[in-house]
């Protein structure tokens, strides 16, 4: 184990609500557990985990100030729909106040809310961690979306994608322009995949 994780999870235990400390814990499990299955680096996976919603410490506003004050990247889409700046911040915070140098968990971090076209393992893998971890009831089609990471990353990755997108349309949501561009961009990659993971599951 990284000696990190340990310190990591004392410190976030006295910044984050319970609640909010516990689906950190599960995240890092759960990305683990996806990088066991996928022959990724254990430790980053778990980092990645622990520190997604490191921000969220701060309510939406001032993680926007402290984006501001920081000089950090706002969109347009962001001043619309404040807390996803804190994977932002998050990934601000953990290069700062947590000693992370590894830009893979970094970027993983700052995309684990919108994801983006093109990502990582990592990347793929905190995404997912976050959406099927076990104290998550309230997400659609959780258990074949549970069942599906372990078998088939990037299609899981579509498919979550894809209900995010129909959830915040059928609602009226703000869609972030990031999580459109990178819904199209593995609707495509989806559209040229010749196994399906319907055959896997059978």
């Amino acid at each position: 184990m990284d000696e990190r994780i340990p310190v990591i999870r004392k410190r976030l235990k006295k910044k984050l609500t319970p609640e909010r400390y516990e689906h950190s814990l599960s995240v890092s499990y759960t990305a683990a557990a996806l990088a066991m299955r996928y022959g990724y680096d254990l430790d980053r996976a778990e980092l990645a985990g622990l520190l997604h919603d490191c921000a969220r410490q701060f309510d939406n506003q001032v993680i926007y100030e402290k984006c501001l004050e920081k000089g950090l990247e706002v969109t347009e889409d962001e001043e619309k729909n404040k807390v996803l700046l804190h994977a932002r911040y998050g990934s601000y915070m953990a290069a700062h106040k947590y000693g992370i140098d590894d830009l893979e968990i970094l970027s993983a971090i700052e995309y684990h809310t919108t994801g983006r076209p093109d990502m990582s393992m990592l990347e793929k893998i905190l995404y997912i961690a976050d959406y099927i971890e076990p104290r998550r009831n309230k997400a659609a089609n959780l258990e074949h979306m549970r069942r599906l990471a372990f078998v088939d990353l990037d299609e899981a990755l579509v498919e979550i994608m894809t209900g995010i997108l129909e959830y915040l349309d059928e609602t009226g949501a703000s869609i972030d322009n990031q999580t459109k561009e990178a819904c199209r961009f593995y609707e495509r990659y989806h559209n040229v995949r010749s196994k399906r993971p319907e055959t896997l599951l059978s």
